[in-house]
């Protein structure tokens, strides 16, 4: 299967600092993002939740003033799962992008309902942001 990516993204009417310290707290996660909406803890120096399909650890970018804000999921098999994302600057405010990737196996149907989650999750964060 040819790798594919999918590019989620919102206008948010806030500077990309603004956008990029608060997507950056874990601890907002649940607020924003409904994957997370139990909860997401640091347990020994690592960000650790438990979802319906078992706890993942999520390793974030490091802090930056790029606006990068990737993180790695690994679930409970040990799967590792690369999700890129970005804050840019815009006219008026900022954009951020979520590149969806199709993952080995994913049906047409899959990746569109994936897609379509993260496209969710990002307006929640916007509404925040705005509000």
């Amino acid at each position: 299967m040819p790798f594919e990516s999918h590019h989620a993204s919102v206008f948010i009417a806030r500077e990309a600092a603004d956008v990029y310290a608060y997507a950056a707290d874990p601890t907002h996660l649940p607020e924003w993002a409904a994957g997370l909406a139990g909860s997401i803890e640091l347990i020994d120096g690592r960000w650790v939740a438990d979802l319906a399909m078992g706890r993942i650890v999520v390793e974030f970018a490091p802090p930056n003033p790029f606006g990068v804000l990737d993180h790695w999921v690994t679930d409970a098999s040990g799967n590792v799962f690369y999700n890129p994302v970005r804050v840019v600057t815009a006219p008026g405010g900022s954009e951020i992008v979520f590149s969806v990737r199709r993952l080995e196996g994913m049906s047409d149907d899959e990746f569109a309902r994936d897609a379509g989650l993260v496209q969710k999750d990002l307006e929640t964060l916007r509404r925040i942001l705005e509000s």
